[in-house]
């Protein structure tokens, strides 16, 4: 939704930007060409294999360390990078939630379950615990909490038992094991519907192994505190829980002052880009317009 962004996140020239999720560099790309001259873009990426990929490449186009800053952290310590970096609060912040092309295609890292890899998924995979691990530890019941709680899966409980069965340690055999052991215990279960199960299954890991939800509370809380006065707030969502927290700290910021205006109704992509990349059809974005009120 590059369109959609620009036009909410509304960048100048001599702008502060942040791109809390600078992944490929698409949204990055299209802000720096709109704060220059004289402004200034900070990219933020957990992930250090795309930050080193994106930032190699918007080297490459011209832009140098005096308009694009490169930052390897979570955006859940976004007041901990501006202070670092010496910079103050930001004009507009970028957050687009999710897993980048980059991240979903490369067979290594277990994004993605139309190619086989090991069961990783973090976003991060110098550290942290692997998709893979975390389902060996999980108690079923838990497993079945994570699956509802991070993807909303009608399923849960089912899937749960079928994957503390069977441990599968690749993305083919998750995948599999989902599709076939849905299918034969709800044998009316349409298959679009399957598909949409394993989907969610995915999805539910990936959020539960990057720690996802509390990383994107921690950003909400700490956002109008890293916003200038006017500056904007532009998130992407792509799950109904993302979109619930975006929503739920928007509206209390509202009614507290701290927002003078925010998007009343969810912003979708349009039916044209839709057709043309098939990820935007999930996505949900809002906007936030942070007041003149003096933060305590």
């Amino acid at each position: 939704m590059p369109v959609e962004v620009l036009r909410h996140l509304a960048p100048r020239p001599g702008d502060l930007v942040v791109d809390c999720t600078l992944g490929s560099g698409g949204h990055a790309r299209a802000i720096l060409e709109q704060i220059c001259p004289g402004g200034r873009l900070v990219g933020v990426d957990l992930d250090p294999l795309a930050l080193r990929e994106t930032e190699a490449q918007l080297r490459a186009e011209g832009f140098g360390h005096d308009v694009f800053v490169a930052v390897h952290a979570s955006f859940a310590i976004l007041p901990q990078i501006l202070t670092t970096h010496s910079l103050a609060a930001a004009d507009g912040i970028l957050v687009d939630l999710g897993i980048s092309a980059m991240q979903k295609e490369t067979p290594g890292r277990g994004f993605n379950y139309k190619i086989p890899g090991p069961l990783d998924m973090r976003l991060d995979p110098t550290r942290g615990e692997t998709a893979a691990a975390l389902l060996a530890r999980l108690t079923e019941a838990d497993l079945a909490a994570v699956l509802t709680g991070n993807a909303d899966e009608p399923h849960a409980e089912l899937i749960a038992r079928l994957i503390k069965a069977h441990a599968p340690e690749t993305t083919h055999a998750l995948e599999r094991l989902v599709r076939t052991g849905v299918a034969a215990a709800l044998p009316a279960l349409p298959k679009s519907d399957i598909k949409m199960s394993v989907r969610r299954t995915f999805q539910a890991l990936r959020i539960a192994v990057n720690d996802e939800l509390h990383a994107l509370d921690a950003l909400l809380a700490a956002l109008p505190h890293c916003l200038a006065p006017g500056g904007r707030a532009t998130i992407l969502t792509f799950h109904s829980g993302e979109d619930r927290l975006v929503k739920k700290a928007f509206l209390e910021g509202s009614r507290a002052g701290i927002y003078s205006a925010i998007a009343r109704q969810v912003i979708r992509s349009t039916q044209q880009e839709t057709y043309t990349n098939r990820r935007a059809q999930a996505a949900k974005l809002r906007w936030a317009v942070r007041s003149s009120r003096t933060m305590a």
